[in-house]
């Protein structure tokens, strides 16, 4: 017999895909979202040291050899009412065609940058896709903590390229070294982050 999910339980799934550039971060921002979202205890690295664990979405012993993603995975947990669906895409152009498929299934997208290369060739092409496929899409920029562009640079490299007018949701406080933590500017609220006790743990926010 044919049959059909109940409606609120279909109503309430979120597919969420992270596309970017090789080496930009997706797999460790994807384990922190389950650490935040309460489906982890612990957060694992891409290429662990000794007291580490490895990472959800880098199951596959090259992927963990290598330190890339060849697949795409699925990890979800349930937040504030809602299934996060989220998918784990390759960087690596020899997998692409896995990332496109994996945007098909998808309800909208985070472009992940790294804040010191800002759009790379990678990027651009997943960017196309997505828009091709009328995805929404916000930018996050990462690794703040190293020497990075300014905001105002990454900004300006989205308008000009995509023709994009981009609104900063969450405005960095120095970068590198200097790098304090965010300004939320909807709630016009400054969070100052400090590294964790523990590797993989959460950052202690002081708002």
């Amino acid at each position: 017999p044919y049959y059909k999910a109940p409606n609120q339980e279909i109503d309430r799934r979120r597919n969420l895909a992270i596309i970017s550039h090789p080496d930009s971060g997706k797999t460790t921002m994807t384990e922190k979202l389950l650490l935040y979202g309460g489906a982890l205890q612990q957060a694992g690295a891409v290429r662990q040291k000794a007291e580490q664990r490895a990472t959800q979405s880098d199951f596959m012993q090259m992927e963990q050899e290598r330190g890339i993603s060849i697949s795409s995975t699925v990890m979800n947990f349930d937040y504030q009412g809602f299934r996060l669906n989220i998918l784990d895409t390759p960087g690596h152009q020899d997998f692409s065609e896995d990332t496109y498929r994996a945007l098909a299934a998808a309800d909208n997208a985070i472009m992940l940058l790294d804040a010191a290369k800002g759009l790379e060739p990678q990027t651009r092409k997943l960017f196309e896709v997505c828009r091709l496929r009328g995805l929404p899409l916000f930018t996050f920029c990462n690794k703040m903590d190293r020497p990075a562009l300014s905001p105002y640079e990454l900004m300006d490299q989205i308008q000009d390229e995509f023709e994009l007018e981009s609104f900063p949701v969450l405005w960095p406080i120095g970068d590198g070294e200097r790098f304090k933590g965010v300004l939320d500017r909807l709630e016009n609220v400054v969070h100052l982050y400090q590294k964790p006790t523990t590797r993989g743990g959460k950052a202690q926010v002081v708002e």
